[in-house]
């Protein structure tokens, strides 16, 4: 409105998002943007409660809310506010050289890393990395945001081939780490919900490069494992531009999924129904990543009891997070039970259920 039409308009935030606010005018070019909060939070408040956040005081400011949105609605839009800023977003190819542990703490003060030890990406090791690959360094495989109203930043393979080797992974694992990262999208979500993304990998990579479908598939027991899925958040992490909290991430806990983002293989040999790539319209030999996001809430249990196993996955299911559809990570062991016991022969229909 201010720059097409020059009509002044007052964005209106609570204050935890002040950050966030300021960093996204800044963003789209546009420094000036008048700008006024209320207090956090919003939900769950009376309509008295919330009435006396508009005759209160902007708490960033100290001044009177209302006060505050009649002079950014008031107020002429001067030349400076209507002029669009640009910004270079290019950023060198090469850190300066140092020693190690200066170049360690460069990369976390930077927050390029997850604040765990990476492997530092030398040349000779994003060059060892991108010979899992037949892609041209320089070819672009897309676009990452970690929430909508932010601006999306481009990647290319050599770019994720940097994150991989941060990771800690090896160049037989690239194909999948490209895959994912083929995928656009991002392992660093931001949502105050604190939400997450699981990675499931199908066909035959998966015994090429060493994956675990087995006891322990989602912990921290596998090479492969562990480092695709590192290596996936930090690629989103950096190829969306950040993940900082209170700026580019604004989950209000955080999520614990995030570290690994919960990589394994399917154990289709041992699975009743078609293998979950199958069921998507591949090829049995297809070699396949499919990403899963959410992952807010997780409920354990070791099988389907004997007597009243509905009742017991309905409740458990009813405690899950109301606002995802669930995802059942099943045992062998359990998925057969829901075939003897439900009848339950294909995946449709004990989602039909």
């Amino acid at each position: 409105m201010e720059t097409e039409y020059g009509v002044p308009t007052a964005s209106v935030h609570t204050d935890v998002f002040e950050p966030l606010a300021r960093a996204q005018a800044l963003s789209r070019g546009m420094p000036k943007q008048r700008l006024v909060f209320v207090p956090q939070p919003v939900m769950g408040k009376s309509p008295v409660e919330l009435r006396a956040y508009v005759d209160g005081n902007d708490p960033t400011t100290g001044r009177p809310f209302m006060t505050e949105v009649l002079e950014a609605l008031t107020r002429p839009v001067s030349s400076e506010e209507t002029e669009v800023v640009s910004f270079d977003r290019s950023t060198p190819r090469l850190c300066e050289p140092d020693s190690e542990d200066n170049l360690h703490e460069l990369f976390l003060r930077e927050n390029w890393t997850d604040k765990l030890p990476i492997v530092l990406p030398t040349e000779a090791r994003v060059e060892a990395m991108l010979k899992g690959t037949s892609r041209d360094p320089d070819q672009v495989v897309g676009q990452m945001r970690p929430t909508a109203p932010r601006e999306a930043w481009e990647y290319t393979v050599a770019k994720v081939a940097v994150n991989a080797v941060m990771a800690g992974a090896r160049p037989e694992y690239f194909p999948a780490i490209l895959a994912l990262a083929s995928t656009q999208v991002t392992a660093r979500p931001s949502t105050t919900s604190s939400a997450a993304a699981m990675a499931v990998v199908n066909g035959p990579i998966r015994e090429q490069i060493g994956m675990n479908w087995g006891v322990g598939a989602m912990g921290p027991y596998n090479h492969a494992n562990a480092t695709i899925g590192r290596a996936y958040g930090l690629l989103s992490q950096n190829g969306q531009g950040g993940s900082l909290p209170l700026h580019t991430y604004l989950g209000s806990q955080g999520n614990g999924y995030a570290y690994g983002s919960i990589c394994y293989a399917e154990n289709e040999e041992r699975s009743p129904w078609k293998p979950f790539h199958v069921r998507q319209g591949f090829e049995f030999d297809d070699s396949t990543v499919s990403v899963f996001s959410g992952c807010r809430s997780t409920a354990y249990t070791l099988g389907l009891r004997k007597k009243h196993w509905q009742t017991h996955v309905i409740q458990m299911l009813r405690g899950m997070d109301p606002h995802e559809t669930p995802t059942l990570v099943l045992d062998p062991i359990t998925a057969h039970q829901f075939v003897d016991r439900g009848g339950f022969d294909t995946v449709d229909t004990l989602i039909d259920w």
